[in-house]
């Protein structure tokens, strides 16, 4: 006759407390002699659920995210959403970091919180940009706008790694990739300087707030590599408000086709291979892919269409780093100001007056004047002495 397992734990315990031996309970039953003496152990510790199965769920799970960073991933997200704002995971973790909420979860976590609690539904219709107006660049002729960014580290096999350095202008979707195995000043200066020799040298570049980009937060008015051999052929260098890639977004949607398309699927056993594997790629790209803003043309059949005139740098060899202190020009951040009203420039914080509160501003830097103008869409908001050094 089968036994209820709590019955059969009872009468296991009954026997051996009468004295019978354990082993002949184990045999009679079945069952190994730690299992009678396991149940014997819960039996004497006085519990009168002792023959009831317990739960084997640890009572402390050690890479369980704490329920308070769950709640605030929870109020995040459907804030962004009741507010019409993008909700995807990246931007939880942005407003998240922005609230100082410790640990701050990783993308992945973020994405299996979501899941978890049912808030992963999307918007129906096509997403509309709300709230406030952003200063974007236009791109009405060739070469009037280049966005830039870095992408890396990448990996050949083994241990060589690389960063590639990718531009593309914005009135011709004309793209250069320039790999480089370090991002130091001379290597970047180097390669904006082989981008401009095939694509023209642009009226403004587009970058996020990389270090090499714009110098050091020690010396935030020192003027950084870019900045200089930018100024010093004409060219105004913009800088993007931080943690905001998505304002670079042409080139990022670029760098995800270059990832797939080339880091993918292309071979290059080792670094000699490594520029050409990209030039080829690049001339691919400018030669067969059509894009349907530019009426389904390929980028170079843009440009010749548009039948503009392209200038290009005055010597073959890029400049060598130091590069000399332009005296003329100017250089564009462009930041969001909170209710601090903080400015910040690479550093350096900049108090502004009320009117700046939730808006985004273009804070420009005048060499020759050596001021610092402030503006909000057509408005002067402020103005600062701000000798370069």
């Amino acid at each position: 006759m089968t036994r209820h397992p709590e019955d059969e734990r009872r009468w296991a315990v009954a026997r051996v407390e009468a004295g019978t031996p354990v082993a002949t309970v184990a045999a009679t039953l079945g069952r190994s002699r730690e299992w009678v003496y396991r149940w014997l152990a819960r039996a004497q510790g006085g519990e009168t659920t002792w023959p009831q199965d317990r739960s084997r769920r640890p009572g402390r799970l050690a890479r369980l995210t704490p329920a308070e960073v769950v709640e605030a991933v929870t109020l995040v997200r459907l804030s962004l959403y009741n507010q019409g704002l993008l909700c995807g995971a990246q931007n939880i973790r942005w407003e998240l970091d922005e609230l100082s909420v410790a640990p701050l979860p990783s993308l992945r976590t973020i994405n299996r919180i979501l899941a978890r609690e049912g808030l992963t539904h999307r918007r129906t219709g096509r997403y509309t940009p709300k709230g406030t107006p952003y200063p974007a660049l236009v791109a009405p002729t060739v070469n009037s706008v280049h966005q830039v960014d870095y992408v890396g580290p990448c990996y050949l096999r083994g241990p060589v790694r690389f960063w590639s350095l990718n531009t593309v202008d914005l009135a011709t979707a004309r793209c250069a990739l320039e790999p480089v195995r370090s991002r130091a000043g001379q290597a970047t200066v180097d390669a904006l300087w082989a981008t401009w020799h095939r694509l023209g040298l642009p009226g403004q570049v587009q970058v996020d707030n990389e270090m090499v980009f714009y110098g050091s937060p020690v010396h935030p008015r020192g003027m950084g590599p870019l900045i200089r051999l930018c100024l010093g052929q004409g060219i105004e260098p913009w800088f993007i408000p931080v943690r905001e890639p998505w304002r670079n977004g042409v080139v990022e949607k670029f760098n995800d086709h270059y990832g797939s398309k080339f880091l993918a699927r292309t071979d290059v056993p080792e670094v000699a291979a490594l520029r050409p594997a990209h030039l080829a790629f690049e001339q691919k790209h400018n030669s067969r892919y059509r894009y349907t803003k530019l009426g389904g043309q390929t980028p170079l059949g843009a440009l010749q269409r548009a039948g503009q005139p392209l200038r290009f740098p005055p010597t073959e060899a890029a400049p060598p780093v130091p590069l000399p202190k332009p005296e003329t020009g100017c250089y564009h951040v462009i930041r969001f100001i909170r209710s601090d009203r903080r400015l910040d420039v690479f550093g350096e914080p900049f108090l502004l007056p009320p009117e700046a509160e939730y808006a985004y501003v273009v804070a420009t830097v005048y060499v020759a004047q050596q001021r610092l103008r402030v503006t909000c869409g057509a408005d002067l908001l402020v103005e600062f002495p701000y000798r370069l050094r």
